[in-house]
Parts: structure tokens; sequence; C-alpha cells
């Protein structure tokens, strides 16, 4: 027998190797207000941060920041991405924004916190979670 193999795994923290690529892709624009696009699903939180036109500036989700499976839904892995677009925002000298979220996820409101902690100011916050009006057409019946 040999000697004992343990493998640490990490503690579901952002690999530094992806955070400092990941700003250093960052285009040097100078934009004062933007749009702050987040959408949270139950697997994953992705954020979009675009000009007033709605041109794409800057952007970053869990998955890109090497978080997978399960834990690219948590609001830790939410939390990191508002981090990183927020740095992005700062970089590019974005002042303001308006936020509009999308989704039902639970990095919701854990995206917004940590973008805001950047010290950009959040103008508004709209929630345009699409609704179905009607949904898919229910089962049929069973017969027994």
């Amino acid at each position: 027998m040999g000697k004992k193999r343990i493998i640490r795994k990490s503690g579901g923290s952002v690999d530094a190797g992806l955070k400092s690529r990941s700003l250093a892709r960052v285009a040097k624009k100078n934009l004062v207000s933007g749009i702050l696009n987040i959408h949270a699903t139950y697997n994953n939180t992705k954020i979009l941060l675009a000009d007033k036109d709605g041109n794409t500036v800057a952007w970053s989700s869990s998955g890109a920041l090497g978080f997978s499976g399960a834990k690219k839904g948590t609001p830790f892995a939410a939390a990191k991405v508002g981090e990183i677009v927020g740095d992005k925002a700062n970089i590019i000298g974005i002042k303001e924004v308006d936020v509009v979220i999308r989704g039902v996820g639970a990095g919701r409101e854990s995206a917004l916190r940590a973008f805001a902690g950047k010290g950009i100011d959040v103008l508004r916050i709209s929630d345009d979670t699409p609704i179905p009006h009607n949904g898919p057409r229910p089962p049929k019946p069973r017969r027994i």
C-alpha cells in the first residue's frame, strides 16, 4: 500500500485565472449610464450590462466564472457574478444604471446587491419576469 492521497475540493470560490481573464477583456469605453439586465434561472445567473441604446458593453455568468452543476444557481455564485460585472462597469466608467430583472432564480437579489456594492447608483429596478397568460394545454384527465 502506498501513501493515501487526499484531494481537497475548493470551497466554491471563483477561480482566480477566470476572474483575471474576465476583467482583462473589458473595453475601455467612457459611458456614464447604462442598463443592467439580470437573468436569474434555477440553474444559472447571467448579468448583461448595456448602454442606453441596448448595445452590450459587458457580461458574465456563473458558468463563465467556473461554477458548475448545482452551484451555478446559488446566491453565492450570483454575488460573484455581480461583483465581476461591477468591476467591469467601474473600468468603463459607469456611474448609474437602470436594472431589469428577469427570472425566478435564487440569485436575483444577491446579484443586484453585489453589483450595487461596487459604488454604482441604481436609479430604477423593474421586474420583467415573463408570465404566461394562458400557458400550455393541460393534460387530459385519466381514464380508469
